[in-house]
């Protein structure tokens, strides 16, 4: 197998990455012992998802997808990219300034409209409250993303990835302090640190760019072509960003009507989204400006190299993550959540949930792989089509089949939407140049891939059936749940060696890199 090219950039974002997603976690499992799933932890979390939810438009999501393939051009071509970018951070601070403003004052048409079944109770009221605290977070963390873009443009990936992991901290630390007063402080302690870190990530990327030579200062916001041109093609993905808002508010509205549900999903998010924000996210950074620059350049065999290394990559850490999840959804959900406030009844209705998102897992992380051929090529029209098609998927499974299903029906439209929007976007890159194109390496490498990650699922299945003693015991769970996880790294690494994906020597070559990439 010969080296991945992108390989150090990919594991430098990735290992911060994965620290942010264990932390985030750490975070969840904390909330989750002293809040459980009642009425403050449901209006915390749909407090936090809502400026979450809108960051997608203008953060790392649309706005960013249409930003940096434009910087990275400016940078390629030494056409004023300083400029640029202080014009794109003026302008989108000024939209969200006045959008938070708009936000506080319609927060609770906001909340009905994420989870109208807290109508009438404590939850909304809680969750107006702590909206109107954590809808800010918006201004700060669009921002980040902007200047995450251009670190990122420059090559500068750590400091980027690095900054969730400060917020994670700080939310820890909030979190931990909070605890020693009664439910109702833990609840706005934990609330009050989101704008918070918000202003901490903001603050560690414009330091890095200033590191890097790229000292960006907002202005007074001026419309100029360039602007113009980022807008028009901003639009069509904020609007397809509008679209995938749409199916997150159709299943937080699901979960709202089942007492506990709206925990029990977004715990169960948080486990999937550890593996999807490591490898998904991670190698969307990367190869988002290095496909922009390469087919600026003319580049095609450079991008099909970068796609097909990127997809292989991605499919072999996605697949047996995701194999995981279906195999043993009850023993991670007991072991990191069940304790204090999280009972039995709660392990077992988000472990179905966590099941029901592993199976979509390598559908939402090849979504980040494929994408990128869109947005390099300044195509935000297509994905936005392709997101209202997989909407109306969602809606129909989730909705439909909540009578019958219940709430897992929420998730379910999740994973039926997200394979629906991966085929059609798949499915779009036969028109494009050769740069699209699987090779044959990557033709061969999927089917062993699958096969290997089949067989290590058969193993984990048999090991959490032997160690069901262990993974039940108090204290010895822990150690125990980390033996299972051993042991699946240990069946997939010799299934792929078996199957011929890899050889030990390119198992050995990979761990050099990664310690090289970490130094």
């Amino acid at each position: 197998m010969n080296p991945i090219r992108l390989l150090p950039a990919f594991l430098s974002v990735g290992s911060w990455t994965m620290l942010s997603r264990v932390l985030g976690l750490v975070r969840d499992m904390l909330m989750a012992a002293i809040l459980g799933t009642g009425p403050v932890a449901q209006a915390y979390l749909i407090a936090f998802t809502l400026p979450n939810m809108f960051r997608r438009f203008f953060g790392e999501g649309a706005f960013n997808l249409a930003f940096v393939p434009m910087f990275a051009k400016k940078l390629h071509d030494g056409d004023d990219p300083r400029g640029f970018a202080e014009d794109a951070l003026s302008g989108l601070g000024a939209v969200l300034i006045v959008f938070s403003v708009l936000g506080h004052l319609a927060m609770p048409w906001l909340v009905l409209a994420m989870a109208s079944g807290f109508a009438g109770d404590e939850r909304f009221t809680l969750s107006v409250v702590y909206g109107r605290i954590a809808f800010p977070y918006i201004l700060f963390i669009s921002l980040t993303a902007l200047l995450s873009g251009v670190l990122n443009s420059l090559g500068r990936f750590a400091v980027a990835a690095a900054a969730p992991v400060l917020m994670n901290a700080i939310m820890i630390a909030f979190l931990i302090v909070g605890a020693r007063g009664d439910f109702l402080d833990v609840g706005l302690w934990q609330i009050w640190s989101v704008p918070i870190a918000g202003v901490a990530q903001l603050w560690l990327c414009w330091w890095a760019c200033d590191r890097a030579g790229m000292r960006i200062r907002p202005r007074w916001p001026r419309i100029t072509p360039e602007l113009r041109r980022l807008a028009v093609v901003a639009a069509p993905a904020i609007l397809a960003g509008g679209v995938v808002q749409i199916n997150l508010l159709v299943g937080r509205q699901v979960g709202s009507f089942f007492d506990g549900a709206v925990a029990w999903l977004s715990y169960a998010d948080r486990l999937y989204q550890l593996p999807l924000g490591v490898v998904g996210a991670a190698i969307s950074v990367v190869l988002l400006p290095d496909l922009s620059r390469k087919l600026h350049a003319g580049d095609t065999q450079g991008g099909q190299d970068a796609l097909n290394r990127g997809a292989e990559f991605t499919l072999a850490l996605t697949l047996p993550a995701a194999v995981a999840l279906v195999a043993i959804p009850g023993p991670l959900v007991s072991v990191l959540f069940e304790r204090g406030a999280f009972g039995p009844a709660d392990t077992a209705a988000t472990a179905v949930a966590v099941a029901i998102y592993g199976a979509g897992l390598p559908a939402f992380v090849m979504q980040k792989v494929v994408s990128p051929l869109y947005y390099a090529r300044e195509d935000t029209r297509s994905p936005f089509r392709f997101a209202w098609h997989s909407m109306i998927v969602n809606v129909v499974v989730a909705i439909g089949l909540a009578p019958v299903l219940g709430f897992e029906a929420a998730a379910l439209g999740t994973t039926v939407a997200g394979w629906t929007m991966y085929w059609q976007l798949w499915r779009g890159t036969r028109a494009m140049d050769a740069s699209a194109r699987a090779d044959t390496r990557l033709r061969r490498s999927v089917p062993r891939i699958i096969l290997a990650s089949l067989l290590m699922g058969g193993v984990l299945v048999v090991a959490a059936h032997l160690m069901g003693g262990w993974l039940a015991t108090p204290l010895v769970r822990y150690p125990a749940l980390a033996l299972l996880v051993a042991i699946g790294l240990g069946s997939y690494a010799l299934a792929i060696v078996a199957t011929g994906v890899m050889s030990f020597s390119d198992l050995r070559g990979l761990a050099r890199r990664r310690r090289g990439a970490n130094a």
